[in-house]
């Protein structure tokens, strides 16, 4: 195996392998990152711990085509810091050897042969634009839950019905849901699956800005998913796909609607947050034109701020945890919020107000519904 590489196309690859390598392998072989390059100027790394397997592609000038397996963390620590020159990449008895300027290392191959196959992706289901894709996982995954006893909670359910797809995850104190349009290869193809949060986050962050995303799905008895886009991809085991309807807790009928500039709202939730502790509220009192804002530490430290704010409907006392609330506003990327409140004891659902009210296709699709706090005298 011989190749010669740009610097920078081999770190971006090679840190992107490198986020399946487990820090602790069930087998050492797993430490490994798989490098193959092929006759035809292609180089692919690639990195597998039996649940996800990552793959990255980029051209390289090949002398020699081959694959070796390398201590993939180690080699990710290498490139990160090689100078930036192209590399020279071969392999040399036991060695694989990178070259690059006046720098050389020699990392010892791993027994190749003893790696696992790398998974095949199901069958192209649709592609989606991937800064839309990046921006919709993230305002939803901030309402995973964390707590591995509960896996379901801990993953971002997909739901697709033709053109349409849905993202959401629930922690049971709240719900963040996003609808988005996609381009299905199939308009009847439909699916129900849930991928583990952290890893969904991690790809659509590292997909390269403008390119396309391919979502890769068989649709029926799921057990694997594919997430492909700008020569980067990966698969994923998928959770069980039992599930909330987040869909019909959503709908609800709102006895006090408040609409608020953003990024004020946002700003005096973190002064106010700065006496609470941990488990501490912040409330919010909302009366015609003005919400109050107030937050308090036992007798240590208050705070208290007012504004504006157009009310409809009743007055209404409520309180939220601080960063639920901010992780919710954290989705928001409109100049105004809506804020839809059924009492001061019952779910309250945060939406962005496009910017053009009558437009349909102006709707962001984003929904976050916080449980309040139960408010004591």
């Amino acid at each position: 195996m011989e190749f010669r590489v740009d610097r920078q196309r081999l770190a971006e690859a090679v840190a992107w392998a490198a986020r399946t390598l487990p820090s602790r392998p069930a087998l050492p072989v797993l430490a490994g990152m798989l490098i193959e390059v092929t006759g035809d100027g292609e180089l692919t790394l690639a990195g597998f711990d039996y649940e996800v397997s990552a793959h990255s592609r980029v051209e390289a000038d090949v002398a020699e085509p081959g694959r070796a397996l390398v201590p993939g963390r180690l080699l990710a620590e290498i490139v990160r810091n090689l100078p930036a020159q192209p590399v020279e990449v071969f392999t040399k008895a036991s060695e694989v050897v990178l070259r690059c300027g006046p720098a050389e290392f020699g990392l010892l191959t791993m027994p190749v042969e003893d790696y696992p196959t790398l998974p095949e992706p199901p069958a192209r289901a649709g592609t989606v634009p991937g800064d839309i894709f990046a921006a919709a996982v993230a305002q939803v995954v901030p309402a995973a839950g964390r707590d591995d006893t509960l896996p379901m909670l801990t993953g971002v359910r997909i739901d697709i019905e033709g053109d349409t797809m849905w993202l959401a995850c629930t922690d049971r104190y709240r719900i963040a849901a996003r609808e988005l349009t996609w381009s299905p290869s199939d308009p009847a193809f439909t699916a129900g699956v849930v991928v583990p949060a952290r890893t969904l986050a991690d790809t659509a962050k590292a997909i390269r800005p403008g390119a396309e995303v391919a979502i890769d799905l068989a649709g029926t008895a799921d057990t694997l998913i594919g997430v492909s886009g700008g020569g980067r991809s990966m698969t994923s085991r998928l959770l069980d796909d039992q599930y909330i309807n987040y869909k019909s807790r959503l709908a609800g009928t709102w006895a006090s609607i408040a609409e608020i500039d953003t990024a004020p709202f946002v700003e005096a939730l973190k002064r106010a947050a700065l006496v609470t502790e941990r488990g501490t509220p912040i409330r919010l009192s909302f009366t015609a034109g003005e919400v109050r804002i107030s937050a308090a530490s036992g007798d240590s430290a208050r705070a208290n701020e007012s504004l504006a704010v157009d009310l409809t409907g009743d007055d209404v006392e409520v309180a939220f945890s601080p960063q639920y609330l901010l992780d919710g506003l954290a989705g928001i990327d409109t100049p105004r919020t809506r804020l839809e409140c059924a009492g001061p004891t019952k779910a309250s659902l945060l939406t962005a107000i496009p910017e053009e009210e009558d437009s349909e296709a102006a709707d962001t699709g984003y929904r976050y519904l916080v449980m309040p706090v139960r408010l004591t005298s």
